[in-house]
């Protein structure tokens, strides 16, 4: 049996003490990151996430609060609606609806996403009018009541079917 001997390990280094100063630096970044945590959780929105509360989680909705969603439609020259929110042109339902004070100034965008479409699906009926819709589904006790309205926000009509 033949036994080897340890390994020499190097020496452990020398462990540095923080300054009296350095404490109170230390501790007065700690108070202050945690009072703006207090702060932003009693007062904030958010807009001062992290130092606030991003209420999608944070909170509760209203059961008998309507649920809102919004989606744009392509409409063809035979009236059938074709869907060009989502994956359809590439821009996803948030990025939309963070632009829709955008669209609803300017409804032309609204061509922006015909063209789009007409890239990716080149077989596709052309396009002749473009919406932003609002379904409304109303709820109940945070259930379906059956009642479900659909609102036209915003309509774009394309020249020549874009």
């Amino acid at each position: 049996m033949h036994l080897q001997s340890a390994p020499e390990l190097p020496a452990e280094a020398e462990v540095e003490r923080l300054t009296p100063g350095g404490r109170r630096a230390r501790l007065a970044a700690a108070a202050i990151v945690l009072a703006l945590l207090l702060a932003g959780t009693v007062w904030g929105n958010d807009d001062s996430f992290p130092f606030g509360p991003f209420r999608m989680y944070s909170t509760r909705a209203n059961p008998d609060t309507p649920v809102v969603s919004t989606r744009v439609v392509g409409l063809t020259a035979t009236g059938e609606e074709v869907r060009l929110s989502g994956g359809e042109v590439g821009l996803r339902r948030a990025e939309f609806e963070g632009q829709l004070p955008r669209i609803h100034e300017d409804p032309s965008l609204l061509g922006l996403l015909a063209d789009s479409y007409a890239e990716r699906n080149p077989a596709a009926e052309e396009l002749v009018e473009v919406q932003v819709v609002q379904r409304r589904i109303d709820l109940e006790d945070g259930q379906r009541t059956g009642d479900v309205t659909d609102r036209v926000l915003i309509e774009y009509q394309l020249e020549d079917g874009e």
